[in-house]
């Protein structure tokens, strides 16, 4: 069984700023303090081991490390965050130590620590080769929203976990008949994130714009961790004038 520690798992933070929707995003203040900060020091609380911002940007890096943070420059030339973490992996472990990476989007600034914990408990099982987060939704706006992407797993009601068999952007249920609303974070086994970026798209994943099926076409196995907490993301201004009064 796979055995995570402080030593050999990261959390990487892929940050660009060439945001279309949202320009300069990761540095837009949140109640006076930029965005990827709030990110940041949230990944650090969690306490699950090297915390890594990756990014292109000169600015985010003087940023901080202004506050005695690891960042690590990357290409601009990245098509995913996905490829943007790998990068930074390969340049600040040489050594090859860790094992386990954590992928947390620079615009989740209320996440957790209990989502962090709960998207790298996945990777103990020695079959899963990445790991992610859902939660149940019963909005029928949000559940008919084509910008909302939805999981589909076969949720056990114990464990409360289940192997992903498709995300889409369609007001599909799941298996088990519920809408699951997918978080963008994942969990990576080292190996399995070499295997993912070395891959081509998938033709899914490009009709679909979702890096995520890539995996699945390639049977890449994903399971899900259902919680009952949303972390609400960052893509527009009415998204950041919402956070301002969230946290």
């Amino acid at each position: 069984m796979a055995m995570i520690n402080q030593e050999n798992t990261a959390i990487i933070i892929p940050a660009r700023l060439a945001s279309t929707r949202l320009p300069n995003k990761p540095l837009l203040p949140i109640n006076d303090k930029p965005m990827i900060l709030h990110v940041w020091e949230r990944a650090v609380a969690a306490d699950l081991g090297e915390v890594v911002v990756a990014t292109d940007s000169q600015e985010i890096k003087e940023l901080i490390s202004k506050v005695g943070g690891n960042c690590e420059l990357t290409s601009s030339n990245h098509q995913s965050g996905t490829d943007r973490i790998h990068e930074a992996l390969e340049n600040f472990d040489k050594l090859k130590k860790i094992n386990y990476i954590i992928n947390l989007q620079g615009d989740l600034p209320q996440i957790n620590q209990e989502c962090l914990v709960a998207v790298a408990n996945i990777l103990l099982d020695d079959a899963v080769d990445i790991g992610t987060l859902a939660c149940e939704m019963t909005d029928k706006d949000e559940i008919n929203s084509t910008s909302i992407v939805k999981a589909i797993a076969d949720i056990d009601v114990v464990t409360q976990t289940g192997q992903a068999v498709n995300f889409t952007r369609n007001a599909e249920a799941s298996i088990n008949g519920n809408h699951l609303h997918h978080i963008g974070l994942y969990a990576y086994k080292r190996s399995a994130l070499e295997k993912f970026i070395n891959l081509p798209q998938s033709p899914r994943e490009i009709e679909e714009k979702l890096e995520q099926l890539r995996a699945l076409d390639n049977q890449m196995r994903i399971d899900i961790a259902l919680i009952d907490f949303l972390p609400l993301g960052v893509d527009t201004p009415e998204d950041l004038e919402k956070m301002q009064k969230l946290i």
